[in-house]
């Protein structure tokens, strides 16, 4: 039986989920979380094959954060289970080691064949996820830099668009604040604006945010 922690903000996905797989012959929901901060606590005192982890988890600020979890529970395979843009986060999340991102979107089926193939030790992803890798894989550093945002560029960018000011985000991802004026300034660079409004405006066109 593949031992799974779900982790989500809200109950009735967590119930919905919970539901789906009360029979299920491979799949057992053995935790339910609703905050980043209680995902330790269950890794350290239940045996959990796989963790359902939605990147706007109550508690997850960060990516960076994701990749220390794997650091420290090698074992437990990731799956990213969001509603966020899979062709922009799921990139990020596969190079920060998570085995899967299925968007919420789904079925809870397609969900339930994910937990299987990454508990065989598979990664799962869609083909133009897989092509935007391929992509970024043959790009030199340079042409990167105006094509791929960063982890964190893509964490201050979601801060920026959600209202937050640069020592609100400095104090959220434990940065100082001139490096969050730094990642702003290549924000405005990479995606070609010159002002805040604008920037957010381009983030909400490509799905960033």
């Amino acid at each position: 039986m593949i031992k799974v922690c779900f982790a989500d903000n809200y109950p009735v996905v967590h119930f919905g989920v919970k539901s789906y797989f009360k029979d299920h012959a491979e799949i057992s929901i053995a935790a339910n979380v609703g905050n980043f901060l209680m995902i330790r606590d269950i890794l350290l005192t239940k045996d959990i094959d796989v963790l359902i982890l939605d990147l706007e988890l109550e508690g997850l600020s960060s990516i960076f954060e994701v990749k220390s979890l794997l650091k420290t529970f090698p074992k437990t395979k990731i799956i990213i289970f969001s509603g966020l843009s899979e062709q922009i986060y799921a990139p990020n999340a596969i190079k920060a080691g998570v085995s899967g991102f299925v968007h919420k979107k789904e079925k809870l089926e397609t969900l339930g064949q994910s937990i299987v193939k990454v508990n065989q030790g598979k990664i799962i992803m869609n083909e133009t996820v897989k092509k935007n890798l391929a992509l970024i894989a043959k790009q030199s550093k340079s042409e990167r830099l105006y094509r791929k945002l960063s982890n964190r560029e893509v964490e201050v960018l979601r801060y920026l668009s959600g209202g937050k000011k640069n020592h609100e985000i400095a104090e959220i991802l434990n940065l100082n604040e001139k490096t969050i004026s730094t990642y702003k300034l290549r924000l405005l660079t990479k995606l070609n604006v010159t002002n805040l409004v604008d920037l957010v405006e381009k983030a909400k066109k490509l799905e960033i945010v």
